[in-house]
């Protein structure tokens, strides 16, 4: 059964149906709105607050994020192509920040170490970083490294504390006329079957893992821990033996992310008391100020499915007739970051 929920536009008049309400489901909606098109959601999970979000959700990956940027540099034509979104997403979140200081998103500084870093990141110096966008970047001096760490850098970058930064979204969305359902779809084409929906011109599939007919979709575990100390950078180190220890600063009262792991094709839920502990441990090694005020206050274990695409996110448009449906899904953890550079792609594609 599917609950709608009105606002001040009919339903009846939705052009386009945007199908999930992740972060970019909820960033195509409000760009396509605010482009002049008549849009719905439609999704079977909306963004809640953090104090009442529950396990079951752990394939609605978006409020379970880490929300930040990290800059990836680019080596291959796809990733040049997903780079410039990054940076359209970054100038977008500049510019929301000064606009609605209230949405959720915090800049602040970025650390990045190596224990074995690749060449490309050897060698960026300040120009090559410029060049890419990065804004305030600085290579660390070899006495503020960790041990272990054989390239620190930093620049200027963002975070976003998730269920505020997507509720934002979605209040943005309905305050400027879009409309919501709830309901659980099956297939994209399954849109222009529903009422009020059989006229629409068009479905945007933003479902995060397809509807399972991707052979290239799978589902990468991440087990994270939320704790309630504070941390005044964003701080990433990639290891030698290709893990990760990072932690993300979500503002807004949000605590601290501190992970993390990657696990391909794992559909374990259950976070693991020992994975936690040594997530926990690691961080506090890389970066001691964590612990500066007390020991480590956990608030929560996480686990979550980021939805990844081999050959990375599918990005293109379809026809059905003489309709249309965008495909925008598969970004694994890199949905924040790209959100809007997809949103401006998937306006194109629809006109």
């Amino acid at each position: 059964m599917m609950q709608h929920t009105n606002h001040s536009q009919d339903t009846d008049m939705a052009q386009i149906v945007v199908i999930g309400a992740g972060v970019i489901g909820l960033s195509c909606a409000l760009r396509l709105l605010r482009a002049g098109h008549q849009v719905a959601i439609v999704a079977r999970d909306f963004p809640t607050p953090f104090e009442t979000a529950t396990g079951a959700a752990i394939n609605y990956t978006s409020l379970w994020a880490g929300a930040h940027n990290r800059w990836n540099l680019p080596t291959t034509p796809a990733e040049e192509r997903e780079h410039a979104m990054a940076r359209r997403t970054y100038a977008h979140m500049r510019r929301l920040v000064e606009t609605n200081p209230e949405c959720g998103v915090t800049f602040t500084t970025g650390i990045e170490y190596f224990e074995d870093p690749p060449e490309a990141y050897r060698a960026l110096d300040a120009r090559r970083a410029a060049e890419l966008g990065f804004e305030a970047f600085r290579r660390h001096a070899p006495d503020e490294l960790p041990e272990g760490v054989a390239l620190g850098f930093e620049y200027r970058t963002w975070c976003a504390n998730p269920m505020v930064y997507c509720m934002f979204l979605l209040r943005q969305f309905c305050l400027a006329g879009g409309t919501t359902a709830v309901a659980e779809l099956r297939h994209p084409h399954e849109v222009f079957a529903m009422d009020p929906y059989r006229s629409a011109a068009a479905v945007v599939n933003c479902s995060g893992v397809g509807f399972g007919d991707d052979p290239a979709v799978f589902p990468t575990r991440g087990q994270t821990c939320v704790v309630a100390n504070a941390v005044s950078a964003t701080v990433t180190r990639q290891n030698a033996d290709g893990s990760w220890t990072f932690a993300v600063p979500r503002g807004f009262d949000g605590g601290t992310v501190i992970g993390g792991t990657k696990e391909p094709d794992d559909w374990d839920p259950e976070p693991s008391p020992e994975v936690r502990a040594r997530l926990l441990d690691r961080f506090a090694a890389t970066h001691p100020a964590v612990l500066a005020d007390g020991p480590y206050r956990v608030l929560r274990d996480i686990v979550g499915r980021r939805p990844t695409r081999r050959g990375g996110p599918r990005l293109e448009a379809e026809a059905f007739g003489h309709r249309r449906v965008v495909h925008a899904y598969g970004l694994g953890g890199r949905g924040y970051e790209l959100s809007w550079g997809v949103a401006e792609a998937v306006l194109a594609l629809l006109e």
